[in-house]
């Protein structure tokens, strides 16, 4: 922890106590929460950003999309547009956002839409003819005017909740207790050998209650990368010299995976608007080399005419063990309601 977080930290004591404050008056219904009757499932975090929110979010909907005609709705972070906006051909990430966009192009049979205001999103789907059955929300913890009816708290392998402090001191949106909301808590970016023992040490940490299952994931890369005509396997290109590009919350991970020495990594912020000016220097940076990046920054990125070479590589979030537990505990839920 940096010293001006230190010296912050009655600004988080402050903050703590406001975020109580309402989440004791949504509890109590002083403040009110919309209920729907269809299935509402939950996901989010205690923390800000890079725990996985999007490998899960489409976890999901290869779970429950066979079966359920089902729509996700996310608030679009950094989209130009506003207000209520369901994908369809004409969308792009500047008017859904990065995340959102992605969704649609993986998942056509999908219905996609943004909105900051939850409760007019859901019920703008809700008024479509062909209406969901099941409603996917992305990154709505804290959302508290919708009373979801599942809800999927994930916290990340080296960042775990209980080791973390509120805002500005350290990185909570809310307090720990926010945690009993969950119906489920998953530890994503886990070591993919981590042990039952580990496990059950990271389950009393978490302090869970008897009603509440945890799961641990970690991310699992593909193997082979994604080009607009080619795709090719990652073995293939490890050795070659090439520049690396994300603008995520935690690139490392990505990064590892792929460089060897030879290899340039180029780090943006999170959810980053490329501009003119940062095309022109990453295609002068890779100089001829072929240019990786994430999927996520691929949806922003793959339409420029100034950069050529570029490829993506797939993520997904794979189960450590009991991923039957946890397709059984979500199908359960959206059978029975």
């Amino acid at each position: 922890m940096n010293l001006l977080r230190k010296i912050l930290f009655p600004f988080a004591i402050l903050y703590g106590f406001i975020t109580s404050i309402r989440n004791f008056l949504f509890d109590k219904g002083i403040l009110k929460s919309t209920s729907f009757d269809i299935p509402v499932i939950a996901v989010g975090n205690l923390s800000v950003g890079g725990t996985g929110k999007t490998p899960q979010i489409e976890y999901l909907i290869r779970l429950l999309a066979d079966k359920y005609n089902v729509a996700t709705l996310s608030r679009g972070y950094k989209r130009k547009s506003e207000g209520f906006v369901l994908a369809d051909d004409n969308s792009n990430a500047e008017i859904l956002g990065d995340e959102p966009f992605q969704f649609y192009q993986k998942f056509p049979n999908v219905q996609v839409a943004v909105d900051a205001n939850r409760t007019n999103g859901i019920t703008q789907l809700l008024s479509q003819k062909n209406k969901p059955q099941v409603i996917l929300l992305d990154d709505a913890y804290q959302h508290r005017k919708v009373k979801a009816g599942f809800y999927i708290l994930l916290t990340s392998y080296g960042d775990l909740y209980a080791d973390d402090f509120m805002l500005p001191t350290g990185n909570l949106r809310e307090s720990r207790s926010g945690s009993n909301r969950a119906n489920i808590v998953v530890v994503t970016k886990c070591p993919n050998t981590l042990s039952e023992e580990k496990q059950e040490e990271i389950r009393l940490r978490l302090k869970l209650n008897c009603s509440q299952q945890i799961f641990f994931t970690f991310i699992d890369y593909d193997i082979v990368i994604y080009g607009e005509n080619e795709k090719l396997a990652v073995d293939e290109i490890k050795s070659e010299s090439k520049l690396l590009l994300a603008g995520i919350a935690k690139p490392k991970p990505f990064f590892d995976y792929l460089k060897n020495e030879n290899d340039e990594c180029l780090t943006f912020p999170d959810h980053h608007h490329f501009s003119d000016a940062d095309l022109d220097s990453i295609q002068n940076k890779a100089n001829g080399r072929k240019i990786i990046t994430t999927e996520k920054d691929y949806v922003r990125l793959k339409d420029s005419k100034r950069v050529s070479q570029l490829y993506y590589l797939p993520i997904k979030s794979t189960f450590i063990n009991h991923q039957q537990n946890f397709d059984v505990s979500i199908l359960e839920y959206v059978k029975t309601n």
